[in-house]
Parts: structure tokens; sequence; C-alpha cells
């Protein structure tokens, strides 16, 4: 089966939806489909490049800000599209924009199957303009998802739903297409966490090592987890580590270095940018990984913290499905709530063996989520979709 990739920039770093694109492209060369990629270039130009390569489309004044937020988009050269759209035997798309609206035009002119993942709420964008709380934008986003529903997703045979919270909303607004729940799935990994404790784990001088690993953006909400250290008892114990890249890097750090030099942390917090195999690393140490995203769709990093052993405490938020991959209801806080985020936090400070063995459950229920089981699932429902197309 020969499957095309839609997706303005399949190489951006710290773009969500480029880094699972990459994933699942790869997982699907790995059982035997034919997947090639229309994207716009990468912007590494000794990197690799679109097997159907577009230009970059650079919008006036705003293309510092859609640099900064982690996106790139391409433009819609009409020959290019319909050159890589008449090779595939079914054409999915990554996103929701103009890339994607020009292909499904064309997919329909010649017949093709059209598939997409729903990545994104429409909160995600919304939110990360920092235009104020979701509750006053209601309508913008239900504007947005019916279009997206309308334009985009109804044009589709199938929509994968990388979590059962996006199916239901999806359903809700009774979406036409075939939907079905289907992780973007992990890469395989070893879980880094010994069995047991290291010897200096109830050192009672040692400092709390805890990790947030996500984009340093306005829906990530990191925020959040600073004012909680506000009212932790063990406050002046706990040394934040922010990993990630983003838009509010220079606000963020500006508001933990605040929060420092108040005496409010006893240990200034730490900011990088690392490789998978780092992060791999930090998270097998982390006392705890929070995960305070009030929008998500699915939350691949704290997935992937947990599959290192990581204790989690996630946000539970209408617009997020990562609290279900928690295994305990002291691992949920109420979103946008430091103060109970506070409390779970102190809980499992409080208790270190049990904090312990939460984190190797997590690693052993991250399993079930291994990529090649969801690239075969995937494969199938494009299989399908495909199959039931009028004439084949």
């Amino acid at each position: 089966m020969k499957i095309l990739f839609v997706i303005n920039n399949f190489y951006v770093p710290g773009n969500g939806i480029s880094a699972s694109g990459r994933r699942t492209v790869e997982a699907l060369k790995a059982i035997g489909e034919d997947v090639r990629v229309l994207a716009g270039p990468n912007p590494d130009p000794n990197g690799p490049q679109p097997d159907f390569p577009l230009k970059e489309f650079r919008f006036p004044i705003f293309q510092p800000i859609i640099e900064s937020s982690g996106f790139s988009y391409a433009d819609g050269d009409i020959t290019v599209i319909e050159e890589a759209v008449r090779w595939a035997d079914v054409v999915h798309l990554e996103e929701t924009f103009v890339l994607q609206w020009k292909a499904i035009r064309i997919a329909k002119k010649l017949g093709k199957t059209l598939t997409a993942t729903f990545h994104m709420f429409p909160e995600n964008l919304i939110y990360s303009l920092g235009i104020g709380p979701l509750r006053n934008w209601k309508w913008i986003n239900r504007t947005l998802l019916r279009a997206w529903r309308k334009h985009i997703y109804n044009e589709c045979d199938f929509v994968q739903c990388p979590t059962d919270a996006v199916l239901d909303r999806l359903r809700r607004y009774h979406f036409k297409a075939r939907l079905d729940v289907i992780s973007n799935g992990l890469v395989p990994s070893e879980c880094l966490r010994p069995q047991t404790p290291p010897e200096n784990y109830l050192d009672p001088e040692r400092p709390f090592e805890i990790l947030y690993i996500g984009r340093l953006s306005h829906e990530k909400d990191q925020p959040t987890l600073m004012e909680a250290v506000r009212y932790s008892k063990y406050a002046k114990r706990i040394r934040l580590h922010f990993a990630g890249n983003g838009p509010q890097s220079d606000r963020y750090k500006k508001m933990a270095r605040k929060l420092y030099a108040e005496g409010v942390f006893g240990y200034e917090p730490v900011f990088s940018f690392n490789t998978l195999d780092e992060l791999r690393q930090m998270a097998a140490k982390a006392d705890l990984c929070p995960h305070c995203a009030p929008i998500e769709v699915e939350g691949l990093s704290i997935m992937e913290a947990m599959q290192q052993g990581a204790c989690p405490i996630i946000a539970v938020s209408r617009y997020s499905g990562t609290s279900q991959f928690a295994l305990d209801r002291r691992c949920k806080f109420p979103a946008e709530n430091p103060e109970a985020l506070a409390q779970r936090i102190d809980y499992w400070l409080d208790h270190p063996a049990e904090r312990w063995e939460m984190g190797l459950r997590h690693a052993e229920s991250m399993k079930q989520y291994d990529i090649k089981k969801s690239a075969i699932a995937f494969r199938d429902a494009l299989a399908a979709a495909r199959t039931n197309l009028p004439g084949l």
C-alpha cells in the first residue's frame, strides 16, 4: 500500500506533530509499507528532505512568532501536490491547514482514499496565543472545530483518534468519518529505572528532583508547577527541571528566577533542551514527573517519562486525554490548580517506597503502547478505508 503523509513540515525540532509523524512513518516502513512524505523543506539543508518537497511559506510580520512556536508552513504548489497524490493509494493528513485542504481537493478529483490523524484540539491553537482563559473563547473553539469537521475530517474515510477523549469529542460533534482509538505509539525502550532505589534515595539532605518535559508554551502550563511549589511543605528541597524549548522560554525563566530570588525555591530551577536519550536518563532518575497541560490530545512526552519508571502527576481537563494513562487517582490533579498539585506532590514525597513502585507500575503499563502495535493497527485501518471505496 502506497501511503502519502501530508504535513507542513516533517522535520521541525520540538514540534510534536512532526515528531509523531516521523516515528509513524518509520514504524510503517518497518512493517513493509511504502510511505512517502509531502512537506516543506527540512530546516537543516544537510538533513533528509521530503519525497515530494514544497517550498516554505513565510508569513509577513508573523513569521518570528510562528518559528518560536515550533511551526513551519509549506506553500501550496498544486503541481507538486498533484504529483504526490497521484502516486498514493492513501492520502493521510496530519494537520488541518491550507496544504491539507488542497490535497483533499486533488485526492477527491483523482478518487484517492483520504484519512487523517486528529493531532490537535482547537484550544491548542487558541490557548497557545496567550489571549486569555479558555472559557472566554469557547465560541471560537467551537467554530474552528466545526470548520475542521466540514472542510477536512468529513472528507476523510477514517480518522485516527489517539485517545478516548478525542474519540468522545468527535462523536459529540457528529464527525462522519469512521473513528477509532489508535495511540501514536511509543518507540520501545528498556526502563532505565532499577527495581530498587539507590542508596541515597532516603537521604534527608538530597534535593527532590521534579522533572517537567514539554514545550515552554502557554498550553503546557509550566507556571502551575512553579506555583505549586509555593504551597508544598517540601519547597526548600525541590529542584525543578524544565526540559523543553518554546515561545514562552524567556518568560518562564524570568518567572523561575523571580521565585528563586523571593526564596520560594530552595534550588534555582534548571532549563534545558535535550535529546531523547538524555530525557530518558533524566526521567529514570526523577522523583516525580508532573504534566500540567490543560490541553493535550495524547501527551507522548509524559508517556515517555512513564516508560522510564517516572511517577506522574497528570492534569485532568475536559480538553486533555492524557490523564487516561494515570493508574491511580493520586497521580491526577485538577488542571490549573496549583494547590491540588502541591497536595499530590507532598503525598508522593511523603511515601518514597510507594512512589518508586508506582513509577515501575507505569513503566509496565506503557508497554501496550509499543509503536509497532500502533503501526499495525493504523495500517489495517487505512487498508479497510481503502477497501470501502466505491469501485474497489
